[in-house]
């Protein structure tokens, strides 16, 4: 990859907080959501902060394919540049009035996931990186926990999604790997751990656009971002970030839950 992605990460990163700044408008106002085929939460926040995410990649970048939660795909057809979008990471966080949902955009080039940013509107905080610009929190250097022993770290995944049947068995496995267990997170758990104030999130039947952008996030944080099987990937359905020094541990904690999950 030749090309020099600065350019592109100034333009996500404004974009982000366009976007997040819109949402606001929204935020805590009693909005209803309506509920979409898959029975999940979609608000008019989320459909124009699409819109206006599109509008700008339309307008700045007209040649490049867009792949968005909402509104689908556009010009994907062997296009060489790809942008996701998750207009509200979180919405289900966002109609509660919990501030932890995100603005969440990703850059592709020629296969490989190049730039990422998270916002988090309501906290106005913004986790960002592009290959081999470094990774930033709020314009400061960001890097994940040193810590050297997964029971000392904090696990911040949503235990409901990793418990298909909800056995008490995972949690306890959990509880006895990890010194301290937060709740449901969403993006702000992969901020969190990218800036290490967390040690280990993972997901299960995660969306392109729910990882686009933290490969770039975690590569230039120092970390790992990948599939239970220890790949690093752009993205998948079975997905997790932690830190180089706790992979080999949080393999092993992914392993102990599938054997006992219906988790593939």
């Amino acid at each position: 990859m030749t090309e020099n992605l600065r350019s592109y990460l100034d333009f996500a990163v404004e974009t982000a907080y366009l976007a997040g700044r819109l949402t606001l408008g929204y935020f805590q106002s009693g909005i209803r959501p309506d509920m979409k085929p898959n029975d999940t939460p979609v608000t008019i926040a989320d459909k124009k902060s699409e819109e206006l995410i599109r509008k700008r990649i339309e307008e700045y970048y007209p040649t490049h394919a867009i792949i968005g939660e909402e509104y689908g795909k556009t010009n994907a057809e062997n296009a060489s540049h790809r942008w996701y979008i998750d207009p509200i990471d979180g919405t289900k966080a966002f109609v509660r009035g919990i501030p932890t949902y995100s603005i969440l955009i990703g850059l592709e080039i020629e296969g490989k996931m190049s730039t990422g940013v998270i916002y988090l509107p309501a906290l106005d905080e913004m986790v960002d990186a592009a290959l081999g610009e470094g990774c930033w929190w709020n314009g400061r250097r960001a890097w994940v926990s040193n810590l050297t022993s997964l029971k000392q770290g904090l696990f911040v995944s949503s235990i409901s999604d990793l418990t298909p049947l909800r056995q008490d068995g995972v949690w306890n496995i959990i509880k006895e790997r990890t010194y301290h267990q937060g709740g449901s997170w969403d993006a702000f758990g992969y901020a969190l751990v990218a800036t290490g104030r967390a040690e280990l999130i993972m997901d299960t039947g995660m969306e392109d656009w729910d990882c686009a952008p933290y490969s770039p996030i975690f590569t230039e944080a120092g970390g790992y971002f990948g599939d239970w099987d220890g790949n690093p990937k752009g993205y998948g359905k079975n997905m997790m970030a932690t830190t180089q020094k706790l992979l080999p541990e949080a393999l092993e904690l992914a392993r102990a839950i599938q054997e006992i999950s219906l988790i593939p």
